[in-house]
């Protein structure tokens, strides 16, 4: 099982996923890859491009994983702001940065043209405009970073001219992009079984073992044996905290709704609050959807999400009047890295396990950048954007200051307060339990610390889940694994039931 099996649905989700065997054999190749979103179908593919022999692992269907959950954005910008970076890591680091980022947006591209993938691949400007708290000076310091690491071209307009967004300024932003996630990944997924690529789902990863020439991983149903390993799992599964405490997990919102054709330009549209906004089209036939998304919070922080829809639809719907019908609505996870960049290189302390990790909102860019870095570092060479991602690089003296928020208080008195789809903490001794009563009125009883390293996990009513505030693991009601770091599934809770369970309430 994967975040696939959580509850919202996506608007990519429509498209079924691939099928592909789970693993039952031992099987051997140049490099295993685990995870099979974004990121890790993209380096499989330059790997098997390049010759080599590839394994993809994933514990549910292939590419259904965080990138089914993405609003799609392809972006150059940062997120986080250059001038923020640059004042972290120092400009030559942002520049690489950006150079990265967009030969990620230029290789989907090319890629989608070569293996003749119908993904709705565009190339379009960003708008960017000033709102919030951030002033105009930084707003104009943003503008000269982006000159400064290379992004050229962009321009200031005095301000928004279009669908009521702001009075302020705009940054006018060329060549980001947008296209459908899961009709790429799944094009990914077809050239790699035609380069002779294995692929299988539904394959939980349960150990992997790093030898002087060899890396073990192994699976309920076979062992994978490999020259090197890359773990391609949202947060990486073999850690040893060394990366995990130095990224942080963020719960992310999105809907998408109807609107008419041709009535809303089809650019990226962000604003500079926090947390922000971000507005997107995908094309979808007689009609286009209008995908909004925003109101992070850190994970396990709130368990709100209806208010927060609430407020993310009221916002769209103030500034974008022609917004029609929600048809979809959803919920992702980004992890978010101290300094601004995300990870990309040998997990620190191996010698042939390669990781991906601290997308932030880079996720897309960021998973085809590391396709383009990893190959050279596999082969042990070296590469010229390595250093601004490398796993093993001294953390900062100054760190992206985000609001620190308080997990969510969710502790019952009695399991008898659960509704069906309800769940909560409960004090049973000196230990604390995970209950949840599921939507089907099964009553499920845990123990609440996360088995990847024993942080309590809070339920999440919206995706029916357990989430982990620490490093972004996540587990379905009745204890599976969801979502890495974590592996194995929460234990089953040491006390007897109260009284008998009927399967409704």
């Amino acid at each position: 099982m994967s975040v696939y099996r959580e509850k919202s649905r996506s608007c990519w989700m429509d498209v079924a996923p691939p099928k592909f065997p789970a693993l039952e054999e031992n099987v051997s190749c140049d490099v295993a890859i685990v995870g099979s979103g974004i990121a890790g179908l993209s380096v499989a593919y330059e790997l098997a491009k390049a010759g080599k022999s590839v394994v993809v692992l994933d514990r549910g269907p292939i590419g259904r994983g965080m990138t089914a959950r993405t609003t799609a954005h392809i972006t150059t910008a940062l997120d986080d702001y250059y001038h923020v970076l640059i004042e972290l890591r120092g400009e030559a680091a942002a520049r690489q940065f950006f150079t990265a980022q967009a030969a990620a947006a230029d290789r989907i591209g090319a890629i989608a043209q070569e293996e003749g993938i119908g993904c709705d691949y565009a190339r379009i400007e960003a708008r960017w405009f000033l709102a919030g708290e951030m002033t105009e000076a930084a707003f104009d310091r943003e503008w000269r970073a982006m000159a400064a690491v290379g992004l050229s071209g962009v321009s200031r307009a005095p301000h928004v001219s279009a669908h009521r967004l702001a009075d302020g300024p705009c940054l006018i932003v060329p060549g980001q992009g947008r296209f459908h996630p899961l009709k790429y990944v799944d094009g990914l997924a077809a050239a790699l079984k035609r380069m002779g690529a294995k692929l299988y789902a539904e394959t939980t990863v349960t150990k992997v073992e790093e030898l002087k020439t060899v890396v073990h991983v192994d699976t309920k149903g076979g062992r994978v044996s490999a020259k090197a390993v890359v773990l391609a799992t949202n947060s990486p599964i073999v850690d040893d905290a060394k990366i995990t405490k130095r990224e942080n997990p963020y719960r992310t919102y999105a809907f998408a709704a109807e609107v008419p054709k041709g009535a809303i330009e089809d650019v990226l549209w962000w604003d500079m609050e926090q947390p922000y906004h971000y507005v997107r089209l995908q094309p979808m036939g007689e009609t286009d959807l209008l995908i909004s998304g925003g109101e992070d919070h850190a994970s396990a922080a709130a368990d709100d999400a209806e208010r927060r829809f609430a407020k993310l639809e009221a916002w769209t719907k103030e500034h974008f009047p022609e917004m029609g019908r929600v048809r979809y609505r959803w919920s992702g996870q980004v992890l978010e890295p101290e300094d601004g960049a995300g990870f990309i290189g040998l997990s620190p302390g191996s010698e042939r396990t390669f990781i991906v990790t601290g997308d932030s909102g880079q996720g897309i860019a960021h998973g085809v950048a590391a396709a383009l870095i990893l190959p050279s570092l596999i082969d042990g060479g070296t590469h010229p954007w390595a250093e601004v991602y490398d796993p093993g690089r001294k953390p900062p003296a100054k760190k992206v200051v985000r609001k620190k928020e308080k997990e969510v208080e969710d502790d019952i008195g009695s399991e008898d307060e659960l509704s069906p789809g309800e769940g909560g903490i409960l004090k049973h001794g000196r230990s604390k339990l995970a209950v949840a009563r599921d939507e089907g009125g099964r009553m499920h009883r845990l123990s609440a610390k996360c088995t990847h390293a024993g942080c309590t996990v809070h339920w999440n009513s919206f995706e029916q889940c357990w989430d982990c505030p620490c490093h972004g693991s996540q587990f379905a009601p009745d204890g599976t694994a969801l979502n890495a770091p974590a592996i194995e599934p929460l234990e089953a809770a040491k006390t007897p039931a109260a009284h008998k369970e009927s399967t409704s309430r």
